[in-house]
């Protein structure tokens, strides 16, 4: 009974603690700075806390404004700044205000330049260059992680292509095909009982792919799915008339927003998302 009446009272003063805002400034992307602060978190797991991120910051302006900003919120202040006049004048800013600030990389630059007796040069976004297609695909995948079967339509306008189509036409496992070449591909399904999503019908419909198969081919998968123990799946689900009907309904919305489409019948994967990136011209 002691130990549940302990986590009760932790579990009641972390609902009590304020949300710790956090600030990153980068004449960059601002990646590192949202490394260093996820793996520094880890260690907090229990606390909230709000990350705005100002990214390509390269003038001394927008850089004393941004702390200003974080000032003002009461915020904490991550920044990986290499220009030296940018990155002067932000840290007049926060000692004149009295931010607390973490400088990410001016140590590691500092002491790299006195053991090597070079100076730096002192150009943002040079980590993102020199590992851009690592950084691309890790991006790729979080936010096709975050976008798969109709999540997270908010930013879906994030997406450099939106699968959309029924149950079992290949949408997710092309999406993290794509994702994997660096593409943020996000999915959404076509469903009968449902309305098109109106954050959908908002993207540019060059950027919408439908992806459909013929009745027999489609039957077949779903067939086997079930065979393979799905579970809640209604009689109609591989019923070859109702999943007609259900193919040609898509084939409809398809046609009615305006948006390509794949046959994708006897395609394998890299095969569909070889054409996809065709499409849209990655």
């Amino acid at each position: 009974m002691a130990a549940k009446r302990v986590s009760r009272a932790q579990n009641r003063a972390l609902e009590t603690q304020p949300t710790l805002r956090v600030m990153i400034i980068s004449g960059g992307t601002g990646r590192t700075a949202q490394t260093v602060l996820r793996s520094a978190l880890a260690q907090f797991p229990e606390r909230a806390i709000e990350c705005q991120v100002k990214a390509h910051v390269r003038g001394v302006r927008a850089a004393v404004a941004a702390v200003r900003q974080a000032s003002r919120r009461g915020a904490v202040v991550f920044h990986s700044l290499v220009d030296p006049k940018v990155r002067a004048g932000v840290l007049h800013e926060l000692e004149r205000l009295g931010v607390p600030a973490v400088d990410v990389l001016g140590p590691a630059v500092s002491l790299l330049a006195d053991r090597l007796g070079e100076q730096p040069a002192g150009r943002a976004g040079l980590a993102y260059e020199l590992n851009k297609e690592q950084l691309d695909r890790m991006e790729a995948v979080d936010f096709t992680l975050a976008h798969d079967d109709g999540q997270g339509l908010h930013d879906l306008n994030r997406a450099d292509v939106v699968l959309v189509g029924v149950s079992r036409v290949a949408k997710s496992v092309t999406c993290f095909y794509l994702a994997y070449r660096g593409i943020r591909a996000a999915n959404v399904p076509l469903i009968p009982a449902l309305p098109i999503p109106k954050e959908l019908v908002a993207m540019p419909p060059e950027k919408i792919i439908g992806l459909w198969m013929n009745v027999d081919r489609l039957v077949a998968i779903r067939r086997a799915r079930v065979a393979a123990g799905a579970q809640g799946v209604s009689p109609e689900y591989c019923d070859p008339t109702a999943v007609d009907r259900e193919l040609r309904w898509a084939r409809r919305i398809i046609n009615q927003h305006g948006w390509r489409a794949l046959d994708v019948s006897y395609m394998a994967v890299e095969e569909i998302a070889r054409e996809v990136r065709r499409l849209i011209g990655k």
